[in-house]
């Protein structure tokens, strides 16, 4: 009966979806589109009483708990525009019934809350306008023989990055299939190394430097265009390390159509961020950019307003020219870069397929200091060149930016949400002027059908409560970088985010939380005097519906605070390399002459592990190379035997000479399908789920004991990364 009902639940949405399609197409669009405006207003504006309030909410918190059954995406259509009604009509009951204040203090802490939910309605509205429909653009193949190929230069900008680091990605680059008479590799090095200037020459790629550091990674980029002359140029950062196809899959879309301008591709890790790594479970966890290259960018593509991320994309020279190149004036070049590019009508795109992989922050502090540098650059395209405002944009490229650069302003309201409810548990301050059960009325569907629409969209790329938890890890750092930057935007410099670090011990990060840990203090003496006021609210002549309201946000806002605490405890780190659990077949060769076939059961671009086969015994003997085949291309290393446990054997690639370390990069990293299927599954997780996995966190932060505690400024690096504009 269930399945019969599925079919009938989906064979009505699917006439709905049909109906609607053609009566739009009819003459009747434009009185149909009065009458749902009208609707729209009504649901919205249409005061309650409190037993019809809570009518009205279950009733769409069940409509959407019954269309979610369905896997169409009209049915998320339905499910979001239910999430912007039920939100936009908690504002408007905010505004027109809740903002009369008795006292000056209560004015101020009711002011601040509505202006953070102001702003989190308005960043609500344009997210699910902006991933409503993601589009899934399809490959578009090369066209033309060989010779006929548009040329490319290959551009990999460095300033003070390792050599284990750059190195991977220039083999990677100069392994592309592409036609070797068509493509150029160029290693920008603003560093002015000679150890580079002599890497890049015995690799084979160019070697390009410059006088000056004058804007960064822009100027790097833009002193390049000028001695450089390909059609087509594409960027990698020096970590990003390209698979083979790259070109062959994004070139095509450039030949098609002569007005795009630019194709970005997933800025994908192999490496975990420091959420993934510092927290338990955390391997099962999607990693930070997944939304965004998962979700978002999709969503961009649809509207023609694809961002730029500075890495892993390929542009036209021609328009690149027209913009007199990459755009100096902010810290975020790539963004910068994409909307004066189109603004000057050129198209952009976004191919969805993993064709690179690069290195996430290693600490939490170089999470901070990246986020920090996004947020500075985001405010400043908003104050400089607002896309409200000039030629050139449409209506849909000018809200899709605005909700990119509105989010980074994210810190103060975060903020704001978490203190608040301490207003009324220790001042009595009442910030919401309305009694605590009509609150609950309007907010439980307002935040049940924006989290369920956002899980919908996202698609498991995000679990529940864990873009809070982002937020809060960023937000007390962030405030000062963006309100500043609001005020004064060249006020500011440009960091190179710090990877490939190492870390010899576990050690808890107490600089980077310690404003979290003052926060929670607080809402952890909130909460013993609010159950305190609870229990003799009588002698505090308190309401108590309105002390359990502010209790149960306090409670939520402090597991949320210790959940982002406990990514400052930084787990030991002393790989060179990332192990990558791929199965390679290789053949082993001991130097008494004896072999063996086997199968890795990991590797890394250090070495490897594998398993002896059943009653083999190693006893003394040594593993002197190994040889393993790829594209029908054979290759040896040089190994030892470092350890062994049990029938686990783990050897350490020697010295190699540079074809041989080129075609180990291409052999782990350069496939083609290397990462397609790399990583955590992206599935939805209930709310339930999510939050028993955060608890048990917080349950682990709890029982840890820090051995260590590192001071900030110990941590930071030199700021060889800074560069002033």
């Amino acid at each position: 009966m269930l399945h019969k009902s599925r079919i009938k639940i989906k064979n009505t949405l699917s006439e709905a979806k049909y109906i609607l399609e053609h009566l739009w197409d009819s003459t009747l669009q434009w009185p149909l589109l009065c009458l749902i405006t009208v609707a729209a207003l009504m649901v919205v504006a249409v005061p309650l009483p409190l037993y019809y309030q809570w009518v009205y909410g279950i009733f769409f918190m069940g409509l959407t708990l019954l269309i979610d059954r369905s896997p169409s995406h009209f049915a998320s259509i339905v499910i979001c525009l239910s999430s912007i009604l039920t939100s936009t009509r908690y504002i408007f009951w905010r505004i027109t019934q809740t903002l009369r204040f008795d006292h000056i203090m209560d004015a101020v802490f009711g002011g601040v809350l509505f202006m953070a939910e102001l702003y989190a309605w308005a960043i609500l509205i344009l997210g699910l306008f902006q991933i409503l429909w993601p589009m899934q653009r399809p490959v578009v193949p090369l066209s033309g023989e060989d010779e006929e190929l548009p040329t490319v230069d290959v551009f990999i900008p460095t300033y003070n990055e390792s050599m284990e680091i750059v190195q991977n990605t220039v083999f990677a680059a100069l392994g592309m299939d592409y036609p070797k008479d068509r493509f150029n590799v160029y290693l920008l090095d603003d560093g002015h190394r000679e150890e580079f200037r002599l890497f890049a020459e015995e690799a084979g790629c160019h070697y390009l430097t410059r006088n000056d550091n004058l804007n960064a990674k822009a100027g790097n980029l833009n002193a390049a265009l000028k001695k450089t002359k390909g059609e087509l140029v594409c960027i990698f950062d020096c970590d990003h390390v390209p698979t083979r196809a790259f070109l062959q899959l994004t070139v095509g879309w450039l030949q098609k159509e002569p007005n795009l301008a630019l194709v970005q591709t997933p800025h994908f890790f192999y490496s975990p961020d420091p959420i993934q790594r510092n927290v338990p479970g955390g391997d099962e966890l999607p990693g930070d950019n997944e939304l965004f290259y998962g979700t978002v960018q999709r969503g961009n593509d649809l509207w023609d307003a694809t961002f730029f991320c500075g890495s892993c994309a390929i542009l036209r020279r021609e328009a690149l020219e027209e913009n007199d190149g990459f755009s100096g004036e902010t810290v975020t070049e790539d963004a910068h870069t994409a909307l004066k590019l189109q603004r000057r009508g050129w198209d952009t795109a976004y191919i969805n397929i993993r064709l690179s992989a690069g290195l996430a922050t290693d600490t939490l502090l170089a999470h901070i200091k990246q986020r920090a540098r996004w947020a500075r650059g985001m405010t400043q395209i908003l104050r400089i060149d607002n896309p409200l405002w000039g030629r050139g944009l449409t209506i849909a490229q000018r809200l899709c930016y605005m909700n990119a650069l509105l989010h980074y302003q994210f810190a103060l309201p975060r903020v704001i949400f978490l203190i608040s409810p301490l207003a009324f548990i220790l001042f009595n301050s009442s910030i919401i002027h309305a009694s605590a059960i009509m609150v609950f009325a309007y907010v439980v569907p307002h935040l049940f059908m924006s989290l369920w629409a956002h899980e919908r969209l996202s698609n498991g790329r995000r679990q529940p409560f864990w873009g809070e938890i982002n937020e809060t890890l960023l937000a007390f750092h962030l405030i000062k970088p963006t309100l500043i930057t609001f005020l004064n935007p060249k006020k500011g410099s440009f960091n190179v985010t710090d990877k490939g670090e190492r870390m010899e011990d576990d050690y808890f990060d107490f600089q980077s939380a310690r404003p979290h840990i003052i926060t929670a203090g607080f809402l952890f003496f909130g909460l013993i005097v609010g159950i305190v006021k609870l229990i003799y609210s009588s002698y505090f002549h308190i309401q108590p519906s309105v002390l359990v309201l502010n209790v149960t946000w306090a409670s939520f806002n402090f597991i949320i605070l210790l959940a982002s605490i406990a990514v400052a405890h930084e787990s030991r780190q002393i790989r060179n390399t990332v192990r990558f659990p791929f199965r390679i077949p290789f053949t082993a060769y001991f130097e008494d002459g004896h072999v063996i076939d086997s199968v890795t059961d990991n590797i890394s671009l250090g070495g490897l592990a594998f398993s002896l086969p059943k009653n083999y015994e190693l006893a003394d003997r040594e593993i002197s190379e190994i040889s393993m085949k790829v594209d029908n291309r054979s290759f040896a290393l040089p190994t030892k035997i470092v350890s062994k446990s049990g029938s686990l054997v783990r050897l350490q690639f020697e010295a190699a000479s540079m074809p041989e370390q080129k075609k180990l990069v291409a052999a782990l990293m350069g496939q083609a399908d290397a990462w397609l299927h790399y990583g955590p599954e992206e599935k939805p997780v209930s709310t339930i789920a999510s939050m028993k996995h955060i608890l048990k966190i917080i349950f682990g932060l709890l029982r840890y004991r820090p051995q260590k505690r590192i001071n900030k400024k110990a941590a930071i690096k030199n700021e060889k990364g800074a560069v002033k504009k």
